[in-house]
């Protein structure tokens, strides 16, 4: 087939084909064909015969190019004179104006732009579409930048205007008939096949030797497409325009704008004759007038790119801030404008009522969420390019909501059941929640934009950023204490879950301010202590009363994960003394009070042992009290593990199910917290952690002493085994050799053979991660330095090879198997020389070390495991082993070593690889391939 192809191809009887009006669609076919069979030969062709087969089509390409040219030419040229349709006036809406001609320096060619799109027969268009399907496959895989010229490109830009034109649509639905429908569809393909011409041009990063004339006729389309789409007249506006369209040609379209400017608008900016901000005038007008959503969000990332562009330039000193904000800030603040309008349903309330909030997608985000999320994105951007104007222009909005919000206290009355709001009537329900749910989302953007107040601009920006934090505080305070969160509403399953995401959003946006505060207590509070002093003091106020099982866990977590900031990234000294914190103290440690939600509980004791571990700001050592903070580290920790500690008495006598339940709470529980605690601090300073193991250690012999009682029951070890494998990570200098010696060999203990088995073939998904963790702590153990845990390397390989291998080695399921070999791997890349033992001395001398194999055994096993796992199906796992022996090649010279099962199995994978392959060749398509 290929052969016959090449001769056809290389031969005057396929252009005779082409050139032949009566055989030109046959000609296309096959011109299609031999691209797609020739482009990417078959497998079992020698590297040689495929380069020959390139040359030869290499050779041919500008024939076939021009060819494909003039047929498209001719069949315009011919119906563009048989419509003899003189060019339309400027009050027509076709006319591109004195810009356009201006922007191609000749009227004629302006006028030739101009020119209505003509009308084609049947027999026309359907050449027409096999030639732009020939050049669409083409430009996937020929050298572009040597094959294009400007003329090509002006030619399917001429066919990319039938996408855009809806007579054709008008035409067919007017008169009604099949046939008139078919010819509507196929000139709307042309376009569709036109820019799919366009784009694979684009996409490629196309440079021709003709560049700045193909630069200035790629932007003179591109105008004139755009300007084209977006224009208004009395039949249409613009977004009715869009609406008319095919779908398929907007989203081509659209594919083409982002790569337009991601790919040339560096280029094209640079020529000061461009007019690229009436360009972006055109494509804000397209942007804000996109018929779907979709349309939209892909619309705001060609904003994004631009934004992301200008960023660049400046940063990298191209351009002078001056100079880009002078050519850009009015198309900056109009953009950040309409962003912001079309959040609010003040503006925008048709469009964001059909938004769901309720499906999460692949990303676990709602579709309003996404349309928020990637505004936001280009809100922040114009922050960053336009900071003062950004802030004056978004601050107002917030403040008029604010207002509304700060002023339903007036609405408030008092009922036999507790608090009512009283605003009943629709209208006036209906605003509210236009109101609350603007609020909610001017703050997340409010929040969004805090990075831009840090830093080297911290007190440039200072002022600004004091009246948002000023205006924040004050807002989390009235919702706290007058508990809209409680309040009976008149539409209780609209208003009230507005009301509690307000208060939710406000502390989630003071929480995002929680490193300018970090930076005023570092840098400002000594000129001004008691402002900073109120701000966090106040903070605390409002987080104080929300700290409770009886309030909405949304709500609850926003300030949980607010005292959590303050503790952690703040951390003023003065903290432990507010009378607020020592209220959540007494909350959490009493044992009488209702528990929190799991997420809550964790977060306010992170929040309460950070408060005691980590070092202050601003304060040398000798003033930190680790002594008073030790002791109250250690109470805390005492309070919260009371129960826990208790088990260990009973760990040994045999559980009814009822009281096995419990203690499974109390472990859980308990071991959630204590691990979180670890965690938060395993990056702190060395007191900081060794303050947080003497207020653990009791707690980690617990359980270790309740492992073994729990080995059967595989949802308890999960969580002991991820507590020990935290502790391992965070804090094994702090647990000291001997205790963490006592640990491994009680974990090798209890994992037998047996024990393995149990978990991985019979206890499902949980039973496996529990072997999974086991071998992550072993990770931890082998990578240690120095021979402290050396003696252990013997048992830990005993056990991957002759424990845990034979039982997953032919299973086809991936768990565990990652996990075994990346131990395997560490084994070999920490521990070497447990294995090869050769002397510097003798590197130098000779070049390459003589170096003397020891534990041979095991080192085969190993080896043999990883070359067994080649043949298997797992492409994850092929890829980290592949990768795994290419690091210990390069670091140790693996492949020099002879080691005959590990290359024999490799060299069998390479065999059976080429066997399917030339099997896969020969079956006939539509078969099962191996």
């Amino acid at each position: 087939m290929n052969k016959m192809l090449v001769t056809l191809f290389t031969s005057c009887l396929f252009f005779q084909l082409i050139q032949s009006p009566v055989t030109t669609p046959l000609g296309l076919i096959m011109l299609k064909t031999t691209s797609e069979e020739l482009a990417c030969p078959r497998e079992d062709l020698s590297v040689a015969r495929k380069e020959e087969l390139r040359k030869l089509l290499l050779d041919q390409v500008q024939t076939v190019l021009g060819l494909l040219t003039g047929i498209l030419e001719s069949i315009w040229d011919k119906h563009s004179v048989t419509a003899a349709t003189p060019p339309p006036s400027p009050s027509s809406g076709e006319s591109g104006g004195d810009l356009l001609s201006s922007l191609l320096q000749s009227p004629s060619a302006a006028k030739l732009l101009n020119q209505p799109i003509p009308i084609l027969d049947t027999e026309s268009e359907y050449i027409c579409s096999l030639a732009l399907e020939c050049l669409a496959h083409l430009f996937s895989w020929i050298p572009l930048s040597a094959s294009i010229t400007p003329s090509l490109l002006t030619t399917i830009f001429h066919f990319a205007r039938f996408g855009c034109d809806t007579r054709a649509r008008k035409m067919s639905s007017v008169n009604g008939s099949s046939q008139n429908s078919v010819l509507g569809q196929e000139r709307g393909r042309l376009g569709i096949l036109a820019m799919s011409c366009i784009n694979e041009l684009m996409s490629k990063n196309c440079v021709p030797m003709e560049f700045e004339e193909y630069l200035l006729r790629m932007f003179q389309q591109t105008f004139y497409l755009l300007q084209k789409i977006t224009k208004e007249n009395n039949a249409h506006t613009v977004k009715s325009r869009l609406e008319e369209l095919d779908e398929s040609y907007i989203e081509k379209f659209t594919d083409f704008l982002r790569l337009f400017v991601s790919v040339h608008l560096r280029r094209i900016e640079s020529y000061s004759q461009f007019p690229v901000v009436e360009f972006l005038a055109l494509l804000f007008k397209y942007t804000f007038h996109q018929p779907t959503h979709e349309g939209y969000f892909s619309c705001l990332d060609i904003w994004t790119l631009f934004l992301d562009y200008l960023t660049s330039k400046i940063k990298s000193r191209l351009a002078g801030k001056e100079a880009v904000f002078n050519r850009y800030e009015d198309a900056l603040v109009l953009l950040l404008t309409e962003v912001l309008n079309r959040i609010q349903f003040r503006y925008n309330q048709a469009q964001l009522e059909e938004l769901d909030d309720e499906t999460l997608d692949d990303d676990q985000q709602t579709e309003w969420q996404r349309y928020l999320r990637q505004s936001l994105e280009v809100v922040a951007k114009v922050m960053e390019l336009l900071p003062t104007h950004a802030f004056s222009t978004l601050f107002p909005v917030l403040q008029d909501n604010l207002e509304v919000y700060l002023g339903l206290q007036q609405f408030v009355v008092t009922s036999g059941t507790g608090h009512r709001l009283n605003i009943t009537a629709e209208n006036d329900c209906r605003r509210l929640h236009c109101s609350l749910r603007d609020l909610s989302s001017l703050l997340q953007a409010v929040g969004r934009l805090a990075e831009y107040f840090i830093g080297d601009v911290f007190a440039a920006r200072f002022n600004d950023a004091l009246t948002v934090v000023e205006r924040l505080v004050k807002v989390t305070l009235y919702g706290s204490q007058i508990k809209l969160y409680n309040i009976e509403t008149a539409v209780p399953s609209v208003l009230k879950p507005d009301l509690i995401d307000v208060h939710a959003q406000s502390l989630a946006a003071l929480q995002a301010y929680s490193h300018w505060l970090a930076q005023f207590y570092s840098e400002v509070h000594r000129q001004n202590p008691e402002q900073f002093i109120s701000l966090v003091s106040t903070a605390l106020e409002a987080i104080t009363p929300l700290i409770s099982s009886k309030v909405q866990e949304k709500l609850l977590l926003s300030a949980c994960h607010l005292l959590v900031s303050l503790a952690t990234t703040v951390r003023p000294v003065f903290l432990i003394r507010i009378p607020a914190v020592q209220k959540v103290f007494n909350r959490i440690t009493d044992t009488s009070a209702q528990r929190l939600p799991d997420k809550a509980q964790v977060l306010v004791c992170r929040a309460l042992s950070n408060v005691l571990l980590l070092p202050w700001p601003n304060l040398p050592e000798s003033e930190q009290q680790w002594a008073v903070r030790s002791t109250n580290h250690a109470s805390l920790i005492s309070a919260l593990t009371r129960e826990y500690r208790h088990l260990k008495s009973s760990a040994i006598l045999p559980q009814r199910k009822v009281r096995l339940e419990d203690t499974k709470v109390i472990i859980h529980q308990t071991l959630s917290i204590l691990e979180d605690t670890v965690e938060s601090i395993s990056g702190e300073s060395t007191k900081s952690r060794q303050i947080c193991y003497q207020s653990l250690q009791e707690s980690v012999q617990v359980s270790l002493a309740l492992f073994p009682a729990f080995i059967h029951q595989s949802d308890v070890t999960d969580e002991m085994l991820s507590f020990f494998l935290t502790l391992f990570q965070g804090l094994r200098v702090q647990m000291g050799v001997p205790f963490t010696e006592q640990i491994i060999q009680t974990f090798l203990n209890m994992f037998t053979r047996e024990q393995l088995a149990e978990s991985i073939l019979h206890e499902g998904s949980t039973g496996c991660r529990v072997v999974e963790k086991f071998l992550k702590i072993l990770q931890v153990v082998v990578q240690e330095p120095g021979q402290v845990f050396k003696p252990f390397l013997p048992s830990i390989i005993s056990l991957c090879m002759e424990q845990v291998y034979p039982i997953i080695a032919e299973r086809s399921s991936p768990d565990v198997k990652a996990e075994l070999f990346e131990l395997l791997f560490r084994v070999l890349h920490h521990n070497w020389r447990y294995f090869f033992k050769s002397s510097v001395l003798a590197s130098v001398q000779r070049g390459i070390a003589e170096e003397q194999m020891e534990n041979e055994a095991q080192f085969s096993a190993i080896m043999q495991a990883f070359g067994q796992s080649f043949l298997q199906p797992d492409i994850h796992l092929f890829k980290q082993n592949l990768f795994y022996l290419e690091t210990l090649n390069t670091k140790q010279k693996l492949y020099h070593k002879d080691l005959p099962s590990f290359t024999q199995n490799v060299h069998r994978l390479v065999n059976d690889l080429r066997y399917y392959r030339l099997c896969n060749d020969s079956l006939p398509p539509g078969t099962v391939k191996l």
